[in-house]
C-alpha cells in the first residue's frame, strides 16, 4: 500500500513489481528519486561513483560491464547521472564525453538488450545555450521545445548529443525514451558571481521561480509520470520548469522593467519582499514554457512563484519538504567518471 503522506501525483508507478534503475543516485535528483521510490515500496537500484545511503552500486556508467550488471531484470531507467555545468571548470572535456555521451550510450544499449519498457533521460535547459539571451533591446526569449539548441560549452554539447542518442535508440530499436529538460533545482549558491554578490541566496532563487527554476518535488513527479507515459508516447522532449505567470505579451516589458511586470502578475510579492529586504531582478531575459509537459505527461507542478510567495508570507520555507530532506550536495571537484 502507498503511504498516505506521499503526494498523490507521486503515486504513479503502477506496478510494485517494476524494477527501476536510477543513475546518479548520490546527486540531488537521484537521491530524491530513490527516496521517493523507496517510500512507495518500489524495487529500485541506485548507481553512482559516490557511495551514499541512496547508492546500491558504487560504479561508473562509463563502464559498460557495470551498466550491464545493473540492468539485469530492470523494467525502467531514470538516467540522472551527469557531469554538470559547474564541472566545466574542474573536469577535462573528455570526462564530459565519457560520462554524458558514452555513459548514456552504455545505458541505452543495455536497456535494449534487457527489454526495458521505459527510459527517462534527465537533460537540461542549458542545452538551449545562446538561444536563451536575446540581443540587447530585444524582448525576453519565449523558450519552448521548438527552440533550436545552441549549446555554448562542453556540458551543453554532450547533453544534446545524449538526447540525440536517445532519439536514435527509439527510432532504430523502438526503445520508449522521454527526455526531460529540467531547469535549475540545485540548492547551491548561484554560479554567477554578479548575482551572488548582489542578492541574498534565497532572494535570487525565489526570483528564478518566475522563469528558470523548478522545485525538486515537481521534478520527481515529472520523472515518475514519464516512466508511465513513455511506452504510449514513444519519444518526446519536454521542458520541466515551474509554471510562469507570464505571457508572450509580457516579454518586452520583462526585458525593460521586470519588477513592473511581476507587480502586475503577482502583486502579493511586493509586501513579502519588502519585509525581507529582497529585490526583484531589474530585467528577465527568458521564460521557460512548460505547456507541453503539462499537456502530454499530465504533469501538474505544485510550486511556482505565487506559491513560494504565499509560503514565505505564512512564515514557511522557500524549499519543499523533499528538498529539505535531500539537502545540499555540492559538486565533487576531483576528476571522476560519473555524478
Amino acid at each position: 500500500m502507498v503511504p498516505q503522506d506521499v503526494p498523490a501525483r507521486r503515486r504513479v508507478i503502477a506496478s510494485p513489481r517494476m524494477k527501476i534503475l536510477v543513475t546518479g543516485s548520490a546527486g540531488h535528483l537521484g537521491d530524491a528519486l530513490v527516496r521517493t521510490l523507496r517510500v512507495l515500496g518500489r524495487d529500485v537500484v541506485g548507481i553512482d561513483v559516490l557511495p551514499s545511503p541512496t547508492t546500491d552500486v558504487a560504479g561508473s556508467i562509463a563502464d559498460a560491464d557495470t551498466v550491464r550488471r545493473c540492468m539485469r531484470g530492470v523494467h525502467a531507467v531514470l538516467h540522472a547521472a551527469t557531469l554538470h555545468k559547474p564541472h566545466v571548470d574542474s573536469h577535462p572535456r573528455q570526462a564530459f564525453v565519457d560520462v554524458n555521451v558514452t555513459g548514456t550510450l552504455n545505458l541505452l544499449e543495455a536497456a535494449v538488450a534487457e527489454g526495458v519498457q521505459s527510459f527517462v533521460f534527465t537533460s537540461t535547459t542549458s542545452t538551449f545555450g545562446d538561444a536563451l539571451v536575446p540581443p540587447p533591446g530585444e524582448p525576453a526569449a519565449w523558450i519552448t521545445e521548438d527552440v533550436v539548441p545552441q549549446p555554448k560549452n562542453i556540458y551543453g554539447v554532450t547533453k544534446v548529443a545524449a538526447e540525440d542518442l536517445c532519439r536514435l535508440f527509439h527510432r532504430n530499436q523502438r526503445l520508449p525514451v522521454l527526455v526531460l529538460r529540467t531547469s535549475r533545482f540545485f540548492p547551491e549558491d548561484d554560479d554567477q558571481a554578479h548575482v551572488r554578490s548582489a542578492y541574498d541566496e534565497a532572494n535570487a532563487k525565489a526570483n528564478e521561480f518566475l522563469y528558470r527554476r523548478v522545485e525538486i518535488e515537481d521534478v520527481v513527479d515529472a520523472h515518475l509520470l514519464a516512466v508511465e507515459r513513455a511506452r504510449e508516447i514513444g519519444f518526446g522532449r519536454y521542458i520541466v520548469s515551474a509554471t510562469s505567470p507570464f505571457t508572450r505579451e509580457d516579454l518586452a516589458g520583462l526585458r525593460r522593467d521586470a519588477p513592473a511586470v511581476v507587480r502586475r502578475r503577482v502583486p502579493a510579492y511586493e509586501a513579502v519582499y519588502a519585509a525581507r529586504g529582497w529585490r526583484m531582478f531589474p530585467s528577465i531575459d527568458r521564460v521557460y514554457v512548460n505547456d507541453l509537459a503539462r499537456s502530454e505527461l499530465g504533469w501538474q507542478p505544485r510550486h511556482d512563484f505565487a506559491s513560494v510567495v504565499a509560503r514565505l508570507a505564512a512564515g514557511g520555507d522557500l524549499r519543499s519538504p523533499l528538498a529539505v530532506q535531500v539537502g545540499a550536495k555540492g559538486y565533487h571537484r576531483k576528476v571522476a567518471t560519473a555524478d
